[in-house]
């Protein structure tokens, strides 16, 4: 859904390969998984329950494999959303609802915005600065549970989740890939982790 190129692209600079999974069996070769996308929830749902995906994903999830889910694949993690009426994968407990209206926030939240660590992750561990990631959502999920809340970002007078973490399942409701060195060194720090044997977080 949108932006596999440009993720493919920013972890080869960092010397990593990817391999694009197009249906189950691709899934053999395959250590880690990264969920990237853009556009709409109900959408990017249909096209994974047409792939065969979805059942896979989620054991792959309840297995404790390494998963990262990027802008909307993060949203996609979640039970539902407001934006559409499907069901989502449900790898976290919560829901999706839309950025609040608020005076002088234009929706969608557009542009550069500073992390606030609320808990380390392999994606933001405790020695990281916390970094400018740009962002392009006018939805943001609200896990259920507060431990899997790994970091916010500031919309107007509210917060807005920026990260979440479970076990070995994450996401960034930001985009990594677009967000310069900082993006950069995020994604180093989850390739530090898998290399490390992508030991257990919470």
């Amino acid at each position: 859904m949108g932006n596999l190129h440009s993720v493919e692209t920013s972890f080869s600079r960092l010397g990593q390969a990817l391999v694009r999974v197009r249906s189950p069996r691709d899934l053999d070769s395959c250590q880690a998984l990264i969920l990237p996308g853009v556009g709409a929830f109900d959408p990017a749902m249909e096209k994974l329950d047409s792939s065969g995906l979805v059942e896979h994903l989620r054991s792959w999830h309840n297995n404790k494999r390494p998963l990262l889910g990027i802008c909307l694949g993060l949203q996609l993690f979640f039970e539902r959303s407001d934006e559409g009426s499907r069901e989502g994968l449900r790898l976290f407990e919560g829901n999706v609802q839309r950025l609040p209206d608020q005076q002088g926030e234009p929706i969608p939240h557009m542009g550069w915005g500073q992390l606030r660590s609320q808990q380390p992750c392999p994606l933001l561990p405790a020695e990281a600065a916390q970094p400018w990631m740009y962002f392009v959502h006018s939805y943001a999920a609200v896990p259920k549970r507060g431990s899997d809340l790994a970091a916010t970002v500031s919309f107007g007078q509210t917060n807005a989740t920026a990260m979440v973490w479970k076990h070995r399942t994450g996401a960034c409701q930001f985009h990594p890939e677009k967000s310069a060195k900082a993006g950069a060194q995020l994604l180093k720090y989850w390739i530090r982790w898998l290399q490390s044997g992508a030991p257990l977080f919470q």
